[in-house]
């Protein structure tokens, strides 16, 4: 992963972190059901963000290495991968 965007993900999943501890403790103090749920659908929506910037720094990072080498065998697995892994993030 490279520099900027490993420090950018790290950011993001600390504040997902906070996120997550107002989470438990708005259950804890019996907040409104619609509130804690909105809140959830916000954790949810900044964890696709992370993946989605991790995604695109493998995109730009491994799977151009592996386009770029001309080994067909390593394009193949890193096309599979990623159709793997896009299929597992829509669901």
């Amino acid at each position: 992963m490279q520099t900027d965007t490993k420090t950018s993900c790290l950011k993001r999943l600390n504040r997902i972190e906070g996120q997550v501890r107002g989470l438990s403790r708005m259950v804890e103090e019996d907040r409104y059901c619609i509130d804690v749920i909105t809140q959830i659908s916000a954790v949810r929506a900044a964890l696709r963000r992370v993946e989605e910037e991790i995604l695109k720094d493998h995109v730009g990072h491994c799977v151009e290495h592996a386009i770029r080498s001309g080994d067909a065998v390593e394009q193949r697995r890193k096309v599979a991968e990623l159709i793997d892994v896009l299929s597992r993030s829509a669901r």
